[in-house]
């Protein structure tokens, strides 16, 4: 298989998670099923945070096996200081936008249709969902870099199932980014749609092409470092949406149906040995 048949597949897994996006349209859906919808969101997060650290982890746990202490320590500092960035980077950066007076949009050809896209990322549900698609996007490079990778060493079968894996992951990854505008009752526009999907899945497709010219364990673990900080961050924002809609047992069963989809669609990658 040639390399632009697999940065091809590549861009398919990635864009997969644009299956998921159109959920986000929901007409003023009820409040049990924001508190629903939100709450799935919170269960598949909680599971990629689980997926993406123990892959972080992965190469620090064997040095630490096999005792080369200096690897060992390089590859933790890594996965720390990605951590620390991901999530209390995010806090100040928060802080930061809410304090920002939000610039008003020019006039002139294109005004309106940019506004249109942009508007909705300026609600707390629309930054929420903007750091979804960006903490997924960081998780999705790493995988790029994986599919890129096997590729690169020859184990074109491993990349295929890879590639089949990571797409079923992103299809959902995609219902996640939009959740919080569901819940909020926020109807976004398909080039709002559109963005987020290029800002969670794009990534995928570029560490399928950086990963077949370049195989690198530090690079990986950084980039599920912050994967890892920022998606922790959004839970903790989620589940204080959550705190608010007061419907303990539904959001319960939900957060368990998403956890369960994160492990069913992980199923497929772990068939390939990952």
């Amino acid at each position: 298989m040639s390399s632009s048949q697999i940065a091809l597949l590549g861009a398919i897994a990635g864009f997969t998670i644009y299956l998921g996006l159109p959920i986000g349209r929901l007409r003023n859906p009820a409040p049990r099923l924001r508190a629903g919808l939100n709450a799935v969101a919170i269960g598949i997060l909680i599971f990629l945070i689980w997926d993406v650290l123990s892959a972080a982890w992965e190469p620090t746990d064997a040095a630490l096996s096999d005792h080369h202490w200096g690897t060992a320590i390089s590859g933790g500092a890594v996965l720390a200081a990605g951590l620390a960035l991901g999530l209390v980077g995010l806090v100040y950066w928060d802080r930061f936008i809410a304090r920002r007076k939000s610039p008003a949009l020019s006039e002139g050809p294109g005004a309106a249709a940019v506004s249109e896209v942009v508007q909705p990322m300026r609600s707390t549900a629309g930054s929420l969902a903007l750091m979804i698609a960006t903490g997924i996007g960081l998780h999705n490079f790493a995988e790029g870099l994986a599919i890129g990778n096997s590729a690169a060493t020859g184990e074109i079968s491993l990349a295929v199932l890879l590639i089949i894996g990571f797409g079923l992951h992103n299809a959902t990854e995609g219902f996640g980014i939009v959740a919080p505008l569901a819940a909020e009752g926020e109807r976004p526009s398909w080039g709002t749609l559109a963005l987020l999907g290029l800002i969670g899945g794009g990534p995928t497709f570029a560490g399928t092409l950086v990963g077949q010219h370049l195989v690198n364990d530090t690079l990986s673990i950084a980039f599920l470092g912050l994967a890892a900080g920022s998606i922790l961050y959004v839970v903790i924002e989620l589940l204080a949406v959550a705190r608010r809609a007061a419907l303990k047992e539904l959001t319960t069963w939900m957060i368990l149906l998403g956890l369960l989809l994160g492990f069913a669609t992980d199923a497929v990658v772990t068939a390939a040995g990952v």
